[in-house]
């Protein structure tokens, strides 16, 4: 008798009790590419690369997930994620609420709410029970999921003039369970241009993290997609959130960011691109002087560089959460 294999429930691919570490991807179901040129018109669609950039960035900063990598590339995406789902218990009720309404107006009920108008005791009780389903929503990977394929199908459907799927049914998960692991995924996804000879250096791959770490660029003021998007990023009222920072040592107190050094993860990303088989699409080719060389910088030059660059992102994290809860 043919058995047929069936998707397993969310819920049971994504557990924080074993890791808050996850790979994502995301494919476009449509012949013509996300972000490529369509081959057959010649029509481009590069733009779309940064709207996919912009959005996870912006939906970070809201939801309790930090991003640890990401690559846009022509017809999918890849994200590695960290679940902080503690982030969310700090949030005042208010504090809920704007994170919410900066995506959905929410029902009228909220918004006479959130205008200051005088309940009720029964609609506050109802008010309270409907924060308490924003709070876990915002710690929730399939609704940050939703705030950024819908997002972005809506946009291309509008721009493409037509209706119907734009991403496949459901995304990816992989569940990333060592440290090992994580790392290996991160070099992975920050390759994807380069292995798809899209770049010939994992610094000139546009729309990746590895860029971004590089060479800090994103501007919130600059995150403008549609006439809609514009509207929300008037309104948009957090702060925005670093790139999960790399933290090289062992220390006594809490440690939130990757357990490895920005230095030795540059390194171990250019070795990566130069040893995957020549005979592929893409690779770094063997005449590319290495990584820190390229990028004009003794070793001496990068570990000053790389120190005060980590410090920054710890002083931006930093300045997150004290906005964030000076906010509260």
């Amino acid at each position: 008798m043919l058995r047929v294999s069936m998707p397993r429930p969310r819920e049971q691919q994504i557990s924080i009790a074993d890791t808050p570490y996850y790979h994502i991807v995301s494919r476009c179901v449509r012949r013509t590419f996300l972000c490529g040129i369509d081959h057959q018109t010649g029509q481009s669609y590069e733009h779309r690369r940064q709207w996919i950039e912009q959005r996870i960035r912006l939906l970070s900063s809201i939801f309790t997930i930090d991003l640890c990598a990401y690559a846009v590339m022509s017809n999918h995406y890849h994200l590695v994620v960290k679940l902080c789902p503690g982030q969310a218990d700090d949030w005042s009720d208010d504090e809920i609420l704007e994170r919410w309404t900066t995506l959905f107006k929410g029902p009228p009920l909220v918004q006479r709410y959130r205008s200051g108008e005088d309940l009720h005791e029964a609609e506050r009780r109802f008010v309270k029970r409907i924060i308490g389903v924003y709070r876990q929503r915002l710690t929730d990977l399939s609704w940050f999921m939703k705030c950024l394929n819908e997002s972005i199908a809506r946009e291309a459907n509008r721009e493409d003039e037509c209706t119907g799927h734009f991403w496949e049914s459901r995304f990816k998960s992989q569940a990333l369970l060592s440290e090992q692991s994580l790392i290996s995924c991160m070099a992975y996804v920050d390759l994807n241009p380069v292995r798809a000879a899209m770049a010939e250096t994992p610094e000139t791959s546009d729309h990746t993290s590895i860029q971004e770490r590089i060479a800090p660029r994103f501007n919130l003021s600059e995150a403008i997609q549609s006439q809609s998007e514009q509207l929300f990023l008037k309104q948009f009222p957090l702060p925005l959130k670093p790139l999960l920072d790399f933290e090289e040592a062992v220390r006594n107190e809490p440690q939130r960011g990757i357990l490895f050094s920005l230095n030795d993860y540059l390194e171990l990303v250019d070795y990566t691109g130069r040893i995957i088989n020549p005979s592929k699409r893409g690779h770094i080719p063997e005449h590319q002087p290495p990584i820190l060389k390229r990028l004009g910088l003794s070793n001496e030059e990068w570990l000053v560089e790389a120190t005060e660059f980590e410090d920054r992102y710890h002083d931006n994290r930093r300045a997150y959460l004290d906005r964030r809860r000076s906010a509260a």
